[in-house]
């Protein structure tokens, strides 16, 4: 099928944390709604069946509880499929943005995803009714080609959102196509977490996801294309994943992704959006590529012999580091019940130096969750305490084999290369309870590759 994402340069509020009139509000928006407009249109000549569009990417951010409000919508949550919008706009009140959006879809004959705010009221007798007497939530709407709305979604795993509540359960949101089957459907945070993503994705047998984002890139191991695409590799999932285009906030990196492919965008210098079309294969079975190929030999303890090791700070956890000297070697590095080992040869030396690091623990810096990572990445300079730095260039080709005994079989393979573009392993997979990840000669200089494990059970 043929998917399209847009990556939007939102035309923000100056002043968010001010309160404005519903119209003024609107007005705004409609602005934004111009634009999506236009790419709505450039999608569906381009022959797309679904396009998707970023979180906040309509109203913005940075707003409190009380200023947020004239730009929320009321967006009823039963009857899915039963109510179009745009044909039926006079059923409720404050639903000029999903009216629009429904307008688009059935103008372009386009199933369509966004993000918008929504608003609940809420009775008093409700124990969880916040004391203003409505929810706001942070919420996907997905519309059908007709312009009907089939589905709903409200982020659960809130980013530093104070204008928004969370949903009292986890919303399960899919919605089923003519042309792929059913797509799931979460936000940005979202899918460094069991519920609602993980979960939703096995209950459902789900192989295809819609994704907005306004994800705020974090280098060398949570940049926004490099864990779509491990998110896609890991679940075997195609994701439509569109992020919001702000390179002064670090946030950019849209893309259409498969298991084994993908089409990115990822924009630090230039401003503006950005529209990707693709197509791509409707995953309906569980087909594994270059998975569990025999990668050699299981590493055997102790027989390494590794050069001392040092402690660096990266993603705000203590990791413990190994360095990847000379032309080739055999390295092994251990934190806790976590031993990551490494087989590399590299083409040629150059002058810059790379660490084979693990952490197993509790990261607890902008959000809390239980990781468990190896890592190989290139330091930021040829000092031991540059390693874990933001590193965007590379000029090494490195062959090589990466292990970790992993405690949880929730693992995402990074592969990134010299500026920020995706890689992907020959082999990877299980054996003898080893997760394995094998490359010979990236496509350009090394950034990182990496396992990095989500041990839900422990967050």
């Amino acid at each position: 099928y043929v998917a399209a994402v847009y990556e939007h340069e939102s035309i923000l509020s100056p002043t968010p944390a001010a309160l404005v009139e519903r119209r003024s509000a609107l007005e705004l928006m409609g602005r934004n709604l111009d634009i999506y407009e236009q790419q709505v249109l450039a999608a569906a000549r381009q022959g797309a069946q679904i396009i998707v569009f970023p979180e906040d990417g309509i109203h913005g951010f940075n707003f409190t509880r009380s200023s947020i409000y004239p730009y929320l919508d009321f967006v009823p949550r039963s009857h899915p499929g039963k109510w179009n919008p745009c044909r039926e706009p006079y059923l409720f009140n404050d639903t000029e943005v999903i009216q629009r959006l429904s307008c688009m879809a059935l103008k372009n004959k386009i199933f369509l995803v966004a993000n918008l705010g929504t608003k609940q009221p809420c009775e008093r007798s409700d124990p969880r009714c916040p004391s203003d007497g409505r929810y706001q939530f942070n919420t996907n709407v997905a519309l059908a080609a007709d312009g009907a709305l089939l589905a709903t979604y409200r982020k659960h795993n809130l980013y530093f959102e104070y204008a928004y509540d969370n949903p009292p359960e986890p919303d399960y949101a899919f919605f089923d196509t003519p042309f792929a089957g059913k797509f799931g459907m979460f936000t940005c945070f979202d899918i460094l977490f069991f519920e609602p993503a993980v979960n939703l994705i096995k209950q459902y047998n789900l192989k295809q996801i819609v994704y907005p984002t306004a994800w705020m890139n974090q280098l060398p191991l949570l940049s926004a294309v490099e864990f779509q695409q491990a998110f896609a590799t890991a679940f075997n999932v195609n994701i439509l994943a569109a992020n919001i285009h702000h390179p002064t906030l670090g946030m950019t990196g849209s893309g259409i992704y498969t298991p084994v492919k993908s089409f990115t965008y990822h924009n630090m210098e230039s401003y503006g959006g950005k529209l990707i079309v693709a197509e791509i294969p409707v995953i309906t079975a569980d087909y594994k590529t270059n998975l569990e190929k025999t990668p050699g030999r299981v590493p055997e303890k102790g027989k390494e012999q590794s050069p001392p090791s040092f402690y660096a700070e990266m993603m705000y956890d203590n990791f413990t580091f190994v360095p990847v000297w000379g032309e080739k070697g055999e390295l092994q590095v251990c934190a806790n019940t976590l031993c990551c080992y490494l087989n590399y040869q590299r083409a040629a030396l150059t002058d810059e130096l790379y660490a084979l690091g693990v952490f197993d623990g509790l990261h607890t810096v902008h959000g809390t969750y239980y990781v468990q990572a190896c890592a190989l990445v290139k330091c930021g300079g040829l000092s031991f305490s540059t390693c874990g730095q933001e590193v965007t260039e590379a000029t090494a080709l490195i062959d090589f084999q990466l292990w970790g005994n992993m405690s949880t079989p929730y693992i995402f393979p990074l592969l990134l290369t010299s500026g920020i573009t995706l890689d992907f392993a020959d082999h990877m997979g299980w054996k003898n309870n080893y997760y394995f990840l094998s490359k010979n000669r990236t496509s350009s200089g090394l950034l990182t590759a990496a396992l990095y494990g989500r041990w839900y059970e422990k967050d």
